[in-house]
C-alpha cells in the first residue's frame, strides 16, 4: 500500500483506515493513565464526535450550491471525507467505551438526532456553517496541543486509542480552514462569525464541565472516591489540555482572523511523516 500524505498546498484527502479498538481489555476501564476524570474526559469527546462530524458535514452540504471555486469544491470533498471517516471510527470506539462502562451513547441516539436536526432547521444554512467553523477552531486547537506536547504524548494510555486520537487531530489541521473558507465564500459576513462564536465561547465552560460531571455522576467508583475526583479534575483542568486555551480559541473572535493565521505547515509535515511515511506508524492500518 503506498502511503497517503497531505500538505496544506494541496487538498485535505480521506485515508481509508481502520483501528483494532475492540482488543482493548474492557476490564481496564480508565485508559489514560488510570484517571477516572482524564479518561471520561476523552470518552465524552469521542461521544460527541460522530453526531458533531455528520452535523458539520450537513452544513456545508447546505451551501454546496453556492461554491464556485474549483478548488474549494474539492477542499469541502476532502473535508466531508475525512469527518465521515472520523465519525466512522469513533463510532467503533465509542462502542467499545460503552461496553467499558462509559455514559456516552446518549450522544448519539435517535432522539439526539432528532433534537439536532430540529436545530439546524430553524438556523439559516449560513448561521449552520458559521457554528461548523467556530467547532473547527476548537478542534484544531486542541488537535494542535495534542500533537505538540510532549507532555499529552507521553501520557499512559491505550496504544489504539492514540493512535486514533493523532489520526483524527492530525486531520483536524488538514482541514482546519475548510468550513472556514466555504463559510465566506457562501456569502457569511465578519459580524455572523464572530457573533456565532462569541456565542458558542460563553456555552463553552459550563458545557465541558456539566457533560463530564454527569458522566463521573454516573460512575459508581467516581461516586465513592470525591477526593479522587477533585485531585484528577483539578489535574486535568490545570494541565496542558486546558493550561491557557481560552485565549488561543479567543483568537477567533478578532476581526480578519482566519485559521491559516496559525502556522501548522511543520507540525503537520512532521505528523503526516510520523503516521503515514514510508514507515509510518499507521500505514498498515490503512485499507
Amino acid at each position: 500500500m503506498v502511503p497517503m500524505t497531505v500538505t496544506t498546498s494541496s487538498y485535505p484527502k480521506a485515508r481509508r483506515i481502520r483501528f483494532e479498538v475492540e482488543q482493548h481489555d474492557s476490564g481496564d476501564k480508565y485508559f489514560v493513565d488510570g484517571d477516572m476524570v482524564f479518561s471520561h474526559f476523552v470518552a465524552g469527546l469521542s461521544g460527541g464526535f460522530p453526531p458533531g462530524e455528520e452535523s458539520f458535514i450537513r452544513s456545508v452540504r447546505r451551501v454546496a450550491d453556492r461554491i464556485t471555486d474549483p478548488f474549494l469544491k474539492k477542499r469541502v470533498s476532502g473535508f466531508v471525507g475525512q469527518e465521515a471517516m472520523h465519525g466512522q471510527e469513533h463510532r467503533r470506539l465509542n462502542e467499545k467505551l460503552v461496553e467499558m462502562g462509559y455514559p456516552i451513547e446518549w450522544w448519539d441516539s435517535e432522539e439526539q438526532l432528532q433534537r439536532m436536526l430540529a436545530i439546524e432547521d430553524r438556523l439559516p444554512a449560513l448561521w449552520h456553517l458559521a457554528m461548523t467553523a467556530a467547532a473547527e477552531h476548537y478542534t484544531a486547537v486542541l488537535a494542535q496541543r495534542v500533537l505538540t506536547s510532549d507532555e499529552i504524548q507521553s501520557i499512559p494510555a491505550e496504544p489504539e486509542f492514540w493512535n486514533l486520537l493523532n489520526w483524527h487531530a492530525l486531520e483536524e489541521l488538514e482541514h482546519k480552514s475548510v468550513a472556514f473558507d466555504a463559510f465566506r465564500a457562501a456569502g457569511g459576513t465578519e459580524a455572523v462569525r464572530i457573533g456565532v462564536m462569541v456565542a458558542m465561547f460563553g456555552l463553552t465552560l459550563p458545557l465541558t464541565y456539566g457533560s463530564l460531571a454527569y458522566a463521573l455522576a454516573r460512575d459508581p467508583v467516581a461516586r465513592r472516591k470525591p477526593l479522587r475526583v477533585a485531585r484528577e479534575a483539578y489535574r486535568l483542568f490545570t494541565g496542558p489540555i486546558f493550561r491557557g486555551i481560552l485565549p488561543e480559541l479567543a483568537q477567533y473572535m478578532r476581526p480578519g482572523f482566519h485559521p491559516d493565521h496559525i502556522d501548522t505547515n511543520a507540525l503537520l509535515s512532521h505528523w503526516q511523516e510520523e503516521l503515514f511515511g514510508e514507515n509510518g506508524v499507521l500505514v498498515d492500518h490503512l485499507k
